[in-house]
Formats: C-alpha cells, structure tokens, sequence
C-alpha cells in the first residue's frame, strides 16, 4: 500500500542505508571514558525530532566522547529491536511501545534515557490530518474510518483510540493502517485512508494543501507524553558497560545542545528532510531532554493494555537501566 516517494523511509529496522554520518570537531571537548574512537549505529525515524541526534553529530558531541555515530533509518521503535537484537545497531531511539513488547517476551532491551517529548499546549509535533475528501474534521467522526499510523499497535494508535473513545465515539470500528511517515500524503490523496498520524514536517505539508488538522493525540491523552526514548540491550551493557556509559552521557549532552540551539537544530533538518525552508524554519519542536518521565511512559502503557492494544503491563522493573 506504499506509494515510496523520494525520500521514504526504509521498511525495516536492519536496512543499511545510512542516513547521516556526518561529524566535526567541538571548540570545547569533553572527556570520554575512553580514549579509543569506536563506531555505533543508531536507528532512527528521519523525521524532525531527529534533528537533534543529526545537528550533535554535526556538532562534534559524540566524538568528544570519542564515538563515530552512524545513523540508520527505521520506521518504527518496534522495528528496531530485531536490529538491536542482532547486533546491526548498537542503540535506537524510538516510541516506548519497542521497548514494551520486548520487555514481555524477555528480549533484554533496556530504556537509558528519553529523547524528546511532546508539547503539552499549542501546535503538537505530532496530529492527526484527514483529507478534505474525507470530510473528517472532529475527533468522533474518525470512528469507522481508515487511519494510518507508522506502526500498528503502539502510541499512536493508542492514543487516537483514547481520545476517539473520550470523544464519544467507538474506538474498536477505526481500521488502523500501517503506513510510512512520508508515504501518508500520497495515501491520502489516492483514497486509501481517509486519516493519517503523522509527526512534523508532513503534518505541516499536508496541512498545507489543503488537508485537515483534526486533532494532537497526545494533548487529548497524556499532554507532555514522551515522544522517543533512547534504548539499547542488556547484552551490550554487560560486554561494553563503557560504550553505554559514554553513549548515555553524549547523547544527554547532545539533547542539552539541541535546546539551546534551534536555529542549528532547524538546519539540521533542512541538510538532513528534502522539505522547504519555510517548513523547516517553521514546524514545532519537541522538548528535546534525557530525563525520563516514568509515570507518562506507565499511564501510556495502562492505556494500552485497558484498549486491548497491550496483552499485559510490561515488568518496568527490568525495562529500565
């Protein structure tokens, strides 16, 4: 049902097209706990809050702690994990729900820290849109309809069900559909879903000609609720404790650089997303931090697990490090 266009994504977690693997020097160096340059793969989602793990690269955080980060597409958290598992990449940043269900089935993936969250008030960084064929402008009325998310059975679904279910409307008639960020356009407009979840900048693109913005999932849920989160496995933290610990602590400095650098964080996504400038200058940015909200990431769990997404309540003792 895709539609790939210039610049989609790759389908699966273990592909090894590289999307970026740019750095450069920092003016002010950090000791690393090691003195040794190593290389990790980190998959990734090429959407905007991306910008900030493309615009700290660029900037030479993570090798001031002496890592080479290559950063490899993926379409969803839960794709990820059988690249993690395989050992294809070392880290991931993506939704809590890979880490979820890999928690129970006892995979070993452990959370180290949160990447970006979502906005509490004002434009989100993520919406549902419909197109203006749909005639879909309120949250009920996407009861029945065909939805598309970038993978099934996780926040986006869950949280448009919630808010479908809050509004009076009957969440279990909505046919979810799995699409690729940029592929949700095309789909739209051929008619082959009437909605679509998507995060900036194809929100503001579709938006923009002319379809609808219906609603932010997240607001209507659990406003703030994290976005991506930055995980690994447990293999890889009993044979390089030291890689992770470095990892751990670049990627914090680096979402620290992101706030305090918009203007870079927006170049990054123009070098990095074939989207306008105008877009790029303009599109919400997530609240880019490490620091996990734990009782956001639970609530969003029990919602999960109360909608039938979710068979169980993972064991949140062992999905954090």
């Amino acid at each position: 049902m895709k539609n790939h266009l210039p610049w989609g994504v790759a389908a699966v977690a273990a592909a090894a097209l590289i999307l970026t693997g740019c750095s450069g020097p920092s003016s002010e160096p950090v000791p690393s706990g090691s003195a040794e340059m190593r290389t990790v793969r980190v998959a990734a989602l090429p959407i905007v809050e991306t910008s900030a793990l493309w615009g700290a690269i660029g900037a030479g955080i993570f090798r001031d702690h002496n890592i080479d980060v290559e950063v490899v597409p993926a379409q969803g958290g839960a794709q990820a994990i059988p690249a993690l598992l395989s050992g294809d990449v070392q880290f991931a940043v993506g939704q809590p729900f890979g880490p979820f269900r890999a928690q129970l089935q006892d995979l070993g993936i452990v959370v180290l820290s949160n990447y970006a969250s979502s906005l509490e008030t004002g434009p989100d960084v993520n919406a549902v849109v419909s197109s203006a064929a749909s005639g879909i402008t309120t949250i009920a009325g996407l009861a029945g309809k065909r939805v598309s998310v970038n993978s099934l059975g996780a926040a986006g679904d869950v949280t448009i069900m919630a808010a479908v279910k809050a509004a009076g409307g009957d969440p279990t008639t909505i046919q979810f559909v799995e699409v690729a960020f940029p592929d949700a356009k095309a789909q739209l407009d051929a008619g082959n879903i009437d909605a679509a979840w998507v995060p900036e900048p194809f929100v503001s693109q579709i938006v923009g000609g002319g379809g609808n913005l219906v609603m932010y999932p997240y607001q209507q849920t659990i406003p703030g609720l994290p976005l991506l989160v930055n995980y690994t496995t447990n293999d890889l933290i009993k044979s390089d404790p030291q890689l992770v610990d470095d990892f751990t602590a670049a990627m914090s400095e680096a979402l620290d650089w992101a706030t305090a650098n918009e203007p870079l964080v927006r170049q990054a996504i123009k070098d990095n997303l074939q989207v306008p400038e105008a877009v790029a200058d303009h599109v919400p940015l997530p609240h880019f931090t490490a620091t996990l909200d734990k009782d956001k990431i639970e609530k969003l769990a029990h919602l999960a697990v109360d909608l039938g997404v979710l068979p169980s309540l993972p064991d949140f003792t062992k999905m954090y490090r």
